[in-house]
């Protein structure tokens, strides 16, 4: 994962770009009319998993940097509903400025670490973790991906540029799994793994021996997932992923996996209910 200095600045770039659409060049029509300084909280409407506070202190920052955010509740902590996740002091005008853009963040991301929770817990007694994949929003996948890990996943390749990994598509121009491995050796440093996604259980025999770090179930059923996990027998780590609905993970997990890669967690996720109360 990013580390937190480069976790910052792409929250900051984050928080730029949607302050500019909502501000778009004008300001804020309403909240500009207002003065004085004032109190307001970041409250909890619903439960959930907690994630986006520092771009809710990037945008802060962004809008007025006067405005003083005390947060009450760190990334990764659950809450219930009513608990206080920040509260934020200052002119009202940055107050109003920053209201939407902040709520939108915490609810969006606190929503994918909610959802990852949920996945994490089904696989509780088992050696196999939640892993995302790069179905993110465009432009947000550095805060999407951190949202996965505070609600206990990992965040698996970040991009094409950090893992090597054939797909049905790259098997395809290359006319089989061996090829395509051969192809794409070619071109990578000998400290990198290479992962290669299969279908079947021939073609997973074709990427063990093509000496795959890592072997992708994609779309198996269970039955053949536990057969896999037989087949490869340590000599690889074995995903799974296609199509993983919740329901499904506690089965999957039970079969030996190391990893459940599930898009769901960024692309299914709810927005969590948050709202900013001005003290009275």
């Amino acid at each position: 994962m990013m580390d937190t200095r480069s976790y910052r600045e792409a929250a900051r770039e984050a928080a730029r770009r949607a302050l500019a659409e909502d501000l778009c060049g004008y300001g804020d029509l309403t909240g500009a009319a207002f003065s004085g300084d004032r109190l307001a909280r970041v409250v909890a409407r619903e439960r959930g998993v907690l994630s986006g506070i520092v771009a809710v202190l990037e945008t802060a920052t962004l809008v007025d940097p006067s405005l003083e955010v005390t947060v009450r509740l760190e990334d990764g902590a659950s809450f219930e509903v009513g608990a206080v996740i920040a509260e934020v002091r200052g002119p009202l005008p940055g107050i109003f400025a920053a209201e939407r853009v902040s709520l939108n963040f915490l609810s969006r991301l606190s929503g994918v670490a909610t959802l990852t929770a949920r996945y994490v817990a089904e696989t509780s007694g088992t050696r196999a973790r939640i892993a995302a994949t790069r179905k993110t929003t465009p432009g947000l996948r550095a805060l999407e991906k951190q949202a996965v890990v505070h609600g206990g996943g990992v965040p698996h390749r970040f991009g094409l540029f950090d893992a090597a990994m054939l797909k049905d598509n790259h098997v395809a121009a290359a006319g089989g799994v061996a090829a395509a491995a051969r192809i794409v050796r070619a071109g990578i440093a000998h400290v990198h793994a290479l992962e290669i996604e299969v279908d079947t259980l021939e073609q997973l025999d074709e990427a063990l021996a093509a000496g795959a770090a890592i072997i992708l179930l994609d779309n198996m059923d269970t039955a053949s997932v536990r057969r896999a996990v037989t087949r490869v027998a340590g000599r690889a780590l074995v995903e799974v992923s296609g199509g993983i609905v919740r329901e499904r993970v506690r089965e999957l997990a039970e079969t030996g996996v190391d990893v459940i890669s599930v898009g769901a967690l960024t692309t299914r996720a709810p927005w969590i209910d948050l709202a900013l109360d001005l003290d009275v």
